[in-house]
């Protein structure tokens, strides 16, 4: 394969994923009319996936600092699955919701009232920086993540040391603000 055909698939996918979660998160697609009992364990099942995947990197890095590649590409390859199989999750939470979960929204009926931004106060605030970040930076990591572990793959180690140089801290904050994201919203979850 050549590096136009890779980097084009690259592409393809990253704009194919990004499109398929503005949609579902716009609810341009509607989901189905009733909601299926597993929906709520989704959000907890993303944020364990998150923080396994989170860990793996740190264990990752630890072993190809130790020049143990054969452990190190092992463990990539789990955090790839396991990053993938969230998407999937996040992918079908945000299908078969019905409606948007808003941080600090006490009575779950989708609006934040007065009241309700009083209660939660600058949190809300750090919340919103958190949550922005994190999707702005999951958007932008996936064609480094999907480069780096293919020139991993390859055994292109100069190649893949440039991308993880940029790839690894970003999939790192990726991974750790998605479990705080959970933890901070998880409480106004209605269900």
């Amino acid at each position: 394969m050549t590096d136009k055909f890779i980097f084009r698939f690259v592409a393809a996918v990253s704009i194919f994923v990004f499109a398929v979660v503005v949609i579902l998160n716009r609810k341009i697609i509607p989901g189905p009319d009733v909601t299926p009992s597993f929906t709520p364990f989704l959000p907890k099942l993303n944020a364990i996936l998150n923080g396994t995947c989170c860990v793996l990197l740190c264990i990752s890095l630890y072993f190809i600092r130790q020049q143990n590649i054969k452990v190190h590409k092992r463990i990539n390859i789990l955090a790839f699955c396991l990053s993938s199989l969230f998407l999937v999750s996040y992918i079908t939470f945000h299908y078969l919701m019905k409606k948007d979960i808003v941080f600090g929204d006490l009575d779950g009926d989708g609006q934040l009232s007065n009241i309700e931004r009083d209660a939660v106060g600058g949190l809300r605030n750090v919340y919103l920086v958190i949550l922005i970040s994190h999707i702005i930076l999951a958007a932008g990591v996936l064609p480094l993540i999907l480069l780096s572990f293919y020139r991993g793959l390859q055994m292109q180690v100069e190649k893949h040391k440039k991308l993880v140089r940029w790839a690894f801290p970003i999939w790192l904050y990726v991974t750790i603000t998605g479990v705080i994201v959970y933890v901070m919203i998880s409480p106004y979850y209605h269900f």
